[in-house]
């Protein structure tokens, strides 16, 4: 049960991100976004892993997904006046350089060995924090800063012009 279980979830959370990246409204966007980080969390619970699952839904879904609507709506942006869509050469690259970046990664999976002891030894509160504060904390405060540098630039694009 638990393969067929992790193939749905997957193929949800992969149909998800590409709605996402493929729609022209960004309000569906960010709902397809939210569809997608709960099949993340989904599949996190089935690796045992809750406490992951948790944060994913109650600071990604709840939270970062809620700031991204409220910056849409505080946009506020016309139908009309959403950029039309051009079929380019750009959009085919773009599309060769991501099956590139997807085929490295999936060689680099393979390649490289998950750590030893159980997934739910790998998800639990304590061994988040001791990877996020040794060794991702710069992963982790550099995040912080590009989502500041959005949030203000969301800001810089919502301010009307006097």
């Amino acid at each position: 049960m638990e393969p067929i279980l992790f193939i749905l979830f997957g193929a949800i959370a992969v149909a998800g991100s590409i709605m996402v990246v493929t729609r022209k409204h960004p309000m569906a966007s960010a709902l397809y976004l939210i569809l997608t980080l709960f099949a993340v969390a989904a599949l996190f619970v089935l690796r045992q892993a809750h406490f992951l699952a948790a944060i994913q839904v109650i600071v990604y879904a709840g939270a970062v997904v809620v700031l991204f609507i409220f910056v849409i709506m505080l946009i506020n942006v016309p139908e009309n006046k959403l950029p039309v869509e051009r079929l380019t050469a750009l959009r085919f690259l773009g599309v060769a350089a991501a099956g590139l970046l997807i085929l490295e990664g999936a060689v680099l999976a393979r390649k490289t060995t998950m750590p030893g002891g159980t997934a739910a030894d790998s998800g639990s509160v304590q061994a988040v924090g001791r990877a996020l504060f040794t060794d991702y904390l710069l992963a982790f405060e550099i995040t912080s800063v590009l989502l500041l540098a959005a949030v203000i630039g969301a800001i810089a694009l919502a301010k009307k012009k006097i």
